[in-house]
């Protein structure tokens, strides 16, 4: 006879880690107009825009033409919406629907469930980050400099935007209130992050400022990886970005433990 309360999946649930991640994945996929082709799109409007807007007269930037400067911020920047998009809507749909019980009743632990929503985001960003650097390369015949960096920053983008989206969700009770969060902090956050700039062009109180943006070295971890140029050091990028993602992982997984603004 097994005890009640008593886990008899040893210490991980590797069927229901597997089954949400897997839930996660094909919740974005059935939609893939939306979620792949959708960001594919925004990025190349984003590309013509500024192509037509400063031509081929704009000067070099850090030594790189400007549209292959701007194109890994681009990249980027769509990678992490669309990360933050997954989680976060995942989990407010969830629970304004009232099925987010579905997600607390299996014995999953809360890292468990941390790590399935996780899946689905890296997943969508990976998926995201590939298509486009495919249309940038048939467009601009961008390369990769370094594919360790460019795959660290995805990765680890989309881990922290993922988080970010979490504890959004989390957080919010109403689509309005994820569309404030979203707006006031997620946007600025990654438009005021040198995705169309570089930081050493900023006046000194504006670059500091930046620097304590997180998001500034996932995009500048992003255009080194691409380019092989950046503002700051990539391992200073790392490991500033490896602590706030232990930061917002440790949150998540402390809110999703308590059960904060998820159980009565």
């Amino acid at each position: 006879m097994y005890e009640i309360g008593v886990r008899r999946f040893g210490a991980v649930n590797w069927m229901g880690l597997r089954m949400l991640g897997w839930r996660e994945i094909r919740r974005f996929l059935a939609v893939w107009q939306q979620t792949v082709l959708a960001p594919l799109i925004t990025a190349g409007l984003f590309l013509t825009v500024f192509a037509l807007a400063f031509g081929r007269n704009r000067a070099d930037v850090l030594g790189v033409d400007f549209l292959h400067f701007i194109a890994p911020g681009i990249l980027m920047m769509t990678v992490i919406q669309n990360a933050f998009a997954n989680t976060s809507s995942s989990i407010v749909i969830a629970k304004v629907q009232g099925n987010i019980v579905d997600t607390l009743m299996p014995p999953l632990a809360p890292w468990e469930i941390l790590v399935g929503y996780l899946t689905g985001a890296v997943a969508r960003a990976l998926i995201v980050a590939v298509v486009i650097w495919l249309g940038l390369f048939a467009v601009l015949g961008q390369g990769i400099a370094h594919p360790f960096w460019a795959i660290a920053a995805v990765v680890l983008g989309a881990a922290f935007l993922g988080g970010l989206g979490i504890l959004a969700a989390v957080f919010a009770d109403k689509f309005d209130q994820m569309a404030a969060i979203t707006n006031f902090i997620i946007t600025p956050l990654s438009f005021l992050s040198g995705t169309f700039y570089s930081a050493k062009a900023l006046p000194p109180a504006f670059q500091i400022l930046t620097h304590y943006n997180p998001v500034f070295y996932l995009i500048d971890m992003a255009r080194f990886g691409f380019l092989g140029v950046s503002d700051a050091s990539p391992w200073h990028g790392l490991a500033v970005i490896c602590a706030a993602l232990v930061l917002v992982l440790g949150l998540g997984w402390y809110w999703l433990r308590i059960g904060y603004r998820m159980k009565p």
